[in-house]
């Protein structure tokens, strides 16, 4: 069976997703200029980003992210409590054929991703102006922040995507670089205070 033949083609989701995260990332260029990694002049001072990776990152974990929409599309979605459709109706739907299992398992790592860097925003938001207030250098804060935002991008599209226990631990290595790209940032912060 293709996926042309099933009554929701899980491909058509991917889309949905890449066109949310393209939609966000589309102003991450203006953030990331060659000097971002501080690469650019010493007699330069490279421009502060923060506020821009900080907002990119708000919307990745926020509206990006969230299974609004997709739920919206497989009219799954229920404003009372969103939050229980998938263990209400999920199963109803995939013996009703409306939607396949394998839809059903991706909305449900899509949800968990979502909670996840809801989770994780926070640590970065506070990291960033930690270190911002105790003028580490904003060439490091672009370049850790830089880090950051690729890392949880690269971590969503592994727990959206990825079904195999092994291939998992991929995504365990992106969540940590994201991590200890706020720590780095809290510790170079704590050594100025």
């Amino acid at each position: 069976m293709t996926f042309q033949n099933l009554p929701i083609n899980p491909l058509s989701h991917q889309k949905l997703f890449w066109s949310n995260l393209i939609l966000t990332t589309v102003f991450l260029p203006q953030y990331l200029p060659q000097n971002v990694f501080g690469l650019a002049s010493s007699l330069t001072p490279p421009p502060n980003y923060a506020a821009g990776f900080i907002t990119g990152n708000f919307f990745l974990a926020y509206a990006v992210l969230s299974t609004r929409f997709i739920k919206t599309h497989l009219k799954l979605d229920h404003n009372v409590c969103p939050r229980e459709d998938l263990n209400k109706y999920g199963e109803k739907m995939v013996t009703e054929g409306k939607m396949t299992a394998a839809t059903l398992r991706m909305i449900k790592r899509w949800e968990a991703a979502h909670a996840n860097a809801v989770e994780n925003f926070p640590l970065f938001f506070g990291s960033v102006l930690l270190a911002l207030h105790a003028g580490v250098p904003v060439g490091k804060i672009n370049g850790l922040a830089a880090l950051y935002t690729l890392a949880r991008c690269a971590y969503a599209l592994a727990y959206i995507n990825i079904e195999t226990h092994a291939a998992s631990y991929g995504r365990s290595v992106l969540w940590w670089v994201g991590n200890v790209s706020c720590l780095t940032l809290i510790k170079m912060a704590g050594s100025r205070l």
